[in-house]
């Protein structure tokens, strides 16, 4: 059995609401130093097989139909 983890974030130069609010609530409670927030998500992924490469092959295929929107948003895939 693989895990793999998907981490998916807002392309640069994409419009991060969400990070922009968590920014001021952290301005707003004195934590100085942070420069940009950037929210993102995780999924978290069980596969029933011991093939690396088919794991990967499969994983990015589910990025790209469904758990990314590739036109706004990158990934990146840990395979543990």
């Amino acid at each position: 059995m693989i895990k793999a983890i998907v981490n998916v974030s807002l392309k640069m130069g994409v419009l991060d609401s969400q990070g922009k609010a968590v920014h001021h609530a952290l301005d707003s409670l004195n934590f100085s130093g942070v420069n940009d927030v950037r929210v993102g998500k995780q999924i978290i992924l069980k596969l029933d097989t011991d093939d690396k490469s088919k794991a990967m092959s499969d994983v990015e295929k589910m990025c790209e139909d469904l758990l990314a929107n590739t036109v706004i948003e990158d990934y990146e895939i840990e395979l543990v």
